[in-house]
Order: structure tokens, then C-alpha cells, then sequence
């Protein structure tokens, strides 16, 4: 992982755990000083988190924290779990077993985070997990739709790996997505994907509900 990637992450970490509030700007000297780094890592760290929506750069003035609202978020939640569904619908349907065995491969790789402990681990090896489904729909349109969608939630998805069970659980979850696109059951796929996505919608409110009502 690049540095910058690496500031960007605790960056993430600390405006989710509210450590950063709502509305202010993140000075390149002061993030510079406190990972003891020259400005050029974190403004390519500060581009990673506008182009991923979770800052604002606004010309002349800076970069400011602009989060989604917890609604807005729940929204997008939402909509991805039935974008997933319709994914997991159709790849059921079009992956062929050389698309099955890279799923289950990158499931194993899952595990072995999970084993590990390692968070960060795990989030890129899910997120190859979903980018074969993605893949196997044939369908090129939704494919492109949900990985920008994919990464828009990519901080919030990435936090609510951080809680307690939640690893094991996905692992769990991607287990059953794996079980019914192997059997072709594509209303099982359907069913798996909508509720393993839908979950951390849920999780993420847990979690941001109070910082919200904390900071209002």
C-alpha cells in the first residue's frame, strides 16, 4: 500500500469515528507534520478522498469533510443491495466454472484475512470477490454502475469490516453467494447478495447514528 493510500485510509478512519467533524478543512501542513511526510503523499492522499466523495475541494479555499448524511448513505446502501441482486441473478445464469473457481479462490484469500485479522486484507480481497460477479453478468452497464457505487461506499464499507464478528460473518455470507452461483439458483443468489450488502447498511447506521446525534 502507497503512502498516500495509507493516509487517506487513517483519514477515513477518523472522520467516520467523528474525530473529524462535519464541515472542516483539512490542512496539508498539519496532516504533513503528523505522518511526518512532505506535502506531495498527502495532496495525492486528498485526491483519493474527493474522487472517493468523502471531502470537498473547493477552489482557492481547501479541502473540507462533506459526508453523505446517514439517510443518504442508507439510500445508496439500498440501492446497491438491489443492483447486487440483479447482478447476483444474472451471473448465476452466465458464470461458467472457470468464473466459480476465481470466486472461490479469492474467498480462500478471504479467509486467510479473516484468519490473519487483517481488515485491510480482507476489503481487497472482497472486493475482488464482487468484481468476478460483477463481471459475470455479461452486462457491462451494471458492471461499470456498481463499481462506482462500490467505491463511493468504500470508506463506510471498509469501517463496518472494523466491528467486532463482522469478517467472519461476511465470510459467511460470501460462502452462501458462492454455494447458490455455483448451483446456478439465481433467486438464491439474488436473496444472498441483497441481504450481504443490505447488512452493512444496517451496521454502518449503528454506527454513525450516534456521532451524528452526538455532534447536532
Amino acid at each position: 500500500m502507497s503512502r498516500a493510500a495509507e493516509i487517506a485510509q487513517d483519514i477515513e478512519r477518523r472522520i467516520i469515528a467523528g474525530d473529524i467533524p462535519e464541515g472542516e478543512r483539512l490542512d496539508e501542513g498539519r496532516i504533513a507534520a503528523r505522518f511526518d511526510v512532505s506535502r506531495t503523499p498527502v495532496r495525492e492522499a486528498l485526491r483519493i478522498l474527493v474522487a472517493g466523495g468523502m471531502v470537498e475541494h473547493l477552489p482557492r479555499r481547501g479541502v473540507f469533510v462533506r459526508q453523505p448524511d446517514v439517510a443518504d448513505l442508507l439510500d445508496m446502501f439500498e440501492t446497491m443491495a438491489e443492483w447486487e441482486a440483479v447482478a447476483g441473478r444474472l451471473a448465476a445464469t452466465r458464470m461458467d466454472a472457470a468464473d466459480i473457481a476465481r470466486l472461490q479462490e479469492a474467498n480462500a484469500r478471504c479467509a486467510a484475512a479473516v484468519e490473519a485479522g487483517d481488515t485491510d486484507r480482507y476489503y481487497d480481497e472482497n472486493a475482488v470477490f464482487h468484481a468476478i460477479i460483477y463481471a459475470g453478468t455479461g452486462n457491462v452497464f451494471l458492471e461499470q454502475e456498481l463499481r462506482r457505487l462500490h467505491d463511493r461506499l468504500r470508506p463506510y464499507r471498509r469501517a463496518q469490516l472494523r466491528q467486532r464478528g463482522r469478517m467472519a460473518q461476511s465470510l459467511a455470507e460470501h460462502r452462501a453467494i458462492t454455494r447458490c452461483l455455483r448451483e446456478g439458483d439465481a433467486d438464491g443468489a439474488a436473496d444472498a447478495l441483497r441481504d450481504h450488502v443490505a447488512v452493512q447498511g444496517v451496521r454502518i447506521q449503528g454506527m454513525l447514528r450516534p456521532l451524528r446525534d452526538r455532534a447536532s
